[in-house]
Protein backbone atom coordinates (compact mmCIF):
# COMPACT_ATOMS: atom_id res chain seq x y z
CA UNK A 1 0.00 0.00 0.00
CA UNK A 2 1.14 3.53 -0.76
CA UNK A 3 2.32 5.31 2.37
CA UNK A 4 0.08 8.18 3.41
CA UNK A 5 1.50 11.68 3.37
CA UNK A 6 1.75 13.14 6.87
CA UNK A 7 0.39 16.57 7.77
CA UNK A 8 1.00 18.43 11.02
CA UNK A 9 -2.00 20.61 11.86
CA UNK A 10 -1.52 23.12 14.68
CA UNK A 11 -4.88 24.68 15.56
CA UNK A 12 -6.14 25.78 18.99
CA UNK A 13 -9.83 25.76 18.00
CA UNK A 14 -10.67 22.12 18.68
CA UNK A 15 -13.91 22.16 16.69
CA UNK A 16 -12.07 23.51 13.65
CA UNK A 17 -9.16 21.15 14.31
CA UNK A 18 -11.31 18.02 14.49
CA UNK A 19 -13.35 18.95 11.42
CA UNK A 20 -10.26 19.69 9.35
CA UNK A 21 -8.52 16.55 10.58
CA UNK A 22 -11.51 14.43 9.57
CA UNK A 23 -11.68 16.12 6.16
CA UNK A 24 -7.99 15.57 5.46
CA UNK A 25 -8.06 11.97 6.67
CA UNK A 26 -11.08 11.28 4.46
CA UNK A 27 -8.92 12.49 1.56
CA UNK A 28 -6.11 10.06 2.28
CA UNK A 29 -3.76 11.98 4.57
CA UNK A 30 -2.38 11.05 7.97
CA UNK A 31 -2.89 14.01 10.31
CA UNK A 32 -1.30 14.93 13.64
CA UNK A 33 -3.37 17.59 15.44
CA UNK A 34 -1.77 19.83 18.09
CA UNK A 35 -3.59 22.47 20.12
CA UNK A 36 -0.81 25.04 20.58
CA UNK A 37 2.53 26.11 19.20
CA UNK A 38 4.65 24.42 21.86
CA UNK A 39 3.10 20.99 21.31
CA UNK A 40 3.40 21.56 17.56
CA UNK A 41 7.12 22.19 17.92
CA UNK A 42 7.52 19.03 20.01
CA UNK A 43 5.72 17.03 17.31
CA UNK A 44 8.11 18.43 14.68
CA UNK A 45 11.09 17.44 16.79
CA UNK A 46 9.85 13.90 17.25
CA UNK A 47 8.92 12.89 13.71
CA UNK A 48 9.04 14.14 10.10
CA UNK A 49 6.04 15.55 8.22
CA UNK A 50 5.39 16.18 4.54
CA UNK A 51 3.53 19.44 5.21
CA UNK A 52 2.60 21.69 8.13
CA UNK A 53 -0.50 23.86 8.61
CA UNK A 54 -0.23 26.55 11.29
CA UNK A 55 -2.81 28.80 12.86
CA UNK A 56 -1.34 32.10 14.08
CA UNK A 57 -3.29 33.12 17.19
CA UNK A 58 -2.51 30.29 19.64
CA UNK A 59 -1.59 29.99 23.33
CA UNK A 60 1.96 29.32 24.58
CA UNK A 61 3.56 29.99 21.18
CA UNK A 62 1.98 31.83 18.26
CA UNK A 63 2.13 30.54 14.70
CA UNK A 64 4.76 33.04 13.55
CA UNK A 65 7.15 31.96 16.30
CA UNK A 66 6.41 28.31 15.57
CA UNK A 67 7.20 28.90 11.90
CA UNK A 68 10.59 30.39 12.80
CA UNK A 69 11.43 27.31 14.89
CA UNK A 70 10.05 24.99 12.22
CA UNK A 71 12.27 26.50 9.53
CA UNK A 72 15.30 25.82 11.76
CA UNK A 73 14.08 22.36 12.76
CA UNK A 74 13.16 21.13 9.26
CA UNK A 75 14.15 23.66 6.61
CA UNK A 76 12.84 21.65 3.65
CA UNK A 77 9.36 20.92 5.06
CA UNK A 78 6.78 23.25 3.47
CA UNK A 79 4.27 25.02 5.68
CA UNK A 80 1.33 27.35 5.23
CA UNK A 81 -0.74 29.53 7.50
CA UNK A 82 -4.47 28.95 7.96
CA UNK A 83 -5.74 31.82 10.07
CA UNK A 84 -8.40 34.44 10.74
CA UNK A 85 -5.77 37.21 10.58
CA UNK A 86 -6.24 38.86 7.21
CA UNK A 87 -4.27 42.11 7.52
CA UNK A 88 -1.79 42.86 4.77
CA UNK A 89 1.10 43.12 7.25
CA UNK A 90 0.29 39.68 8.66
CA UNK A 91 0.27 38.13 5.19
CA UNK A 92 3.57 39.74 4.28
CA UNK A 93 5.14 38.58 7.54
CA UNK A 94 3.89 35.05 6.90
CA UNK A 95 5.51 34.93 3.48
CA UNK A 96 8.71 36.53 4.83
CA UNK A 97 8.96 33.63 7.28
CA UNK A 98 8.94 31.23 4.33
CA UNK A 99 5.29 30.17 4.14
CA UNK A 100 4.28 28.50 0.88
CA UNK A 101 0.76 29.92 1.20
CA UNK A 102 -1.41 32.06 3.48
CA UNK A 103 -5.10 31.15 3.66
CA UNK A 104 -7.63 33.16 5.64
CA UNK A 105 -10.69 31.85 7.46
CA UNK A 106 -13.40 31.17 6.50
CA UNK A 107 -12.07 29.06 3.67
CA UNK A 108 -13.36 26.56 1.13
CA UNK A 109 -12.25 23.02 2.01
CA UNK A 110 -11.99 21.91 -1.61
CA UNK A 111 -9.79 24.90 -2.46
CA UNK A 112 -7.58 24.13 0.54
CA UNK A 113 -7.28 20.52 -0.61
CA UNK A 114 -6.22 21.62 -4.09
CA UNK A 115 -3.55 23.93 -2.68
CA UNK A 116 -2.21 21.18 -0.42
CA UNK A 117 -1.97 18.76 -3.31
CA UNK A 118 -0.06 21.31 -5.40
CA UNK A 119 2.46 21.82 -2.60
CA UNK A 120 2.86 18.12 -1.94
CA UNK A 121 3.37 17.32 -5.62
CA UNK A 122 6.60 19.28 -5.38
CA UNK A 123 7.85 16.89 -2.73
CA UNK A 124 9.96 14.12 -4.27
CA UNK A 125 10.33 10.93 -2.29
CA UNK A 126 13.50 8.81 -2.60
CA UNK A 127 11.54 5.99 -4.22
CA UNK A 128 10.31 8.21 -7.04
CA UNK A 129 13.19 10.66 -7.30
CA UNK A 130 13.97 11.94 -10.78
CA UNK A 131 17.50 11.84 -12.20
CA UNK A 132 19.78 14.55 -10.88
CA UNK A 133 19.89 18.01 -12.42
CA UNK A 134 22.80 20.11 -11.25
CA UNK A 135 23.87 23.60 -12.28
CA UNK A 136 27.24 25.27 -11.89
CA UNK A 137 26.81 28.91 -10.81
CA UNK A 138 30.23 30.49 -10.50
CA UNK A 139 31.83 28.86 -7.46
CA UNK A 140 28.52 27.26 -6.44
CA UNK A 141 26.86 23.98 -7.38
CA UNK A 142 23.06 23.90 -7.35
CA UNK A 143 21.53 20.41 -7.13
CA UNK A 144 17.86 20.85 -7.97
CA UNK A 145 16.82 17.24 -7.32
CA UNK A 146 18.36 17.30 -3.82
CA UNK A 147 17.32 20.90 -3.05
CA UNK A 148 20.91 21.79 -2.22
CA UNK A 149 23.11 24.80 -2.90
CA UNK A 150 26.78 24.02 -2.29
CA UNK A 151 29.70 26.42 -1.83
CA UNK A 152 33.04 24.87 -0.93
CA UNK A 153 32.35 22.96 2.32
CA UNK A 154 29.04 24.66 3.05
CA UNK A 155 25.66 23.29 1.95
CA UNK A 156 22.28 25.00 2.18
CA UNK A 157 19.12 22.87 2.11
CA UNK A 158 16.66 24.92 0.11
CA UNK A 159 12.94 25.12 0.73
CA UNK A 160 10.61 23.95 -2.05
CA UNK A 161 10.00 27.48 -3.25
CA UNK A 162 13.65 28.58 -3.01
CA UNK A 163 14.51 25.50 -5.08
CA UNK A 164 11.97 26.34 -7.79
CA UNK A 165 12.92 30.04 -7.90
CA UNK A 166 16.63 29.27 -8.28
CA UNK A 167 15.95 26.76 -11.04
CA UNK A 168 13.93 29.35 -12.97
CA UNK A 169 16.73 31.89 -12.55
CA UNK A 170 19.28 29.36 -13.84
CA UNK A 171 17.09 28.49 -16.81
CA UNK A 172 16.83 32.22 -17.66
CA UNK A 173 20.50 33.03 -17.22
CA UNK A 174 21.30 36.52 -18.56
CA UNK A 175 17.64 36.93 -19.48
CA UNK A 176 14.83 38.68 -17.68
CA UNK A 177 12.75 36.35 -15.52
CA UNK A 178 9.41 38.12 -15.37
CA UNK A 179 7.99 38.21 -11.86
CA UNK A 180 4.40 37.57 -12.97
CA UNK A 181 5.37 34.59 -15.10
CA UNK A 182 7.51 33.11 -12.32
CA UNK A 183 4.80 33.54 -9.69
CA UNK A 184 2.22 31.87 -11.92
CA UNK A 185 4.56 28.98 -12.71
CA UNK A 186 5.48 28.36 -9.06
CA UNK A 187 2.13 29.02 -7.36
CA UNK A 188 -0.29 28.32 -10.19
CA UNK A 189 -1.81 31.81 -10.09
CA UNK A 190 -0.95 35.51 -10.14
CA UNK A 191 -1.42 37.31 -6.84
CA UNK A 192 -0.02 40.47 -5.22
CA UNK A 193 0.96 38.78 -1.96
CA UNK A 194 2.52 35.82 -3.75
CA UNK A 195 4.51 38.34 -5.78
CA UNK A 196 5.81 39.88 -2.55
CA UNK A 197 6.59 36.37 -1.29
CA UNK A 198 8.58 35.74 -4.48
CA UNK A 199 10.64 38.88 -3.79
CA UNK A 200 11.44 37.55 -0.30
CA UNK A 201 12.81 34.33 -1.76
CA UNK A 202 14.92 36.35 -4.20
CA UNK A 203 16.43 38.21 -1.23
CA UNK A 204 17.22 34.94 0.54
CA UNK A 205 18.93 33.54 -2.55
CA UNK A 206 20.98 36.72 -2.90
CA UNK A 207 22.35 36.20 0.62
CA UNK A 208 23.23 32.59 -0.14
CA UNK A 209 25.05 33.56 -3.34
CA UNK A 210 26.94 36.52 -1.86
CA UNK A 211 30.21 34.61 -1.37
CA UNK A 212 31.03 34.85 -5.10
CA UNK A 213 31.29 38.48 -6.21
CA UNK A 214 30.85 37.46 -9.85
CA UNK A 215 27.21 36.51 -9.18
CA UNK A 216 24.32 38.94 -8.87
CA UNK A 217 20.55 38.78 -9.03
CA UNK A 218 19.65 42.13 -10.53
CA UNK A 219 16.27 43.77 -10.23
CA UNK A 220 14.56 44.98 -13.41
CA UNK A 221 12.17 47.66 -12.13
CA UNK A 222 8.52 46.55 -12.28
CA UNK A 223 9.41 43.63 -14.52
CA UNK A 224 11.44 40.95 -12.79
CA UNK A 225 15.00 39.75 -12.19
CA UNK A 226 18.14 38.63 -14.03
CA UNK A 227 20.66 36.14 -12.69
CA UNK A 228 24.03 37.40 -13.92
CA UNK A 229 27.35 35.55 -13.64
CA UNK A 230 30.19 37.77 -14.84
CA UNK A 231 32.69 35.22 -16.11
CA UNK A 232 31.28 31.71 -15.87
CA UNK A 233 28.34 30.33 -17.78
CA UNK A 234 25.66 28.41 -15.94
CA UNK A 235 25.57 24.97 -17.48
CA UNK A 236 23.61 21.94 -16.37
CA UNK A 237 26.08 19.42 -14.96
CA UNK A 238 23.44 16.84 -15.69
CA UNK A 239 20.52 17.70 -17.99
CA UNK A 240 18.56 14.52 -17.66
CA UNK A 241 15.55 16.34 -16.16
Amino acid sequence: MKQKQRILLVEDDLSMGFLLTEFLEDNGFEVKLCRDGESGLVALQRSPFDLCIFDIMMPNMDGFTLAQHARTQSSSTPFLFLTARSLKDDKLKGFELGAEDYITKPFDEDELLCRLKVLLRRQVSPATAVPSQRFSIGAYVFDYSRQELIYQNETWRLTETENEVLKLLCQHQNQILRREDAVEKIYGKKDYFLGRSFDVFISKLRKMLQHDSRISIDNVFRVGFILNVQTDTILPISSEV
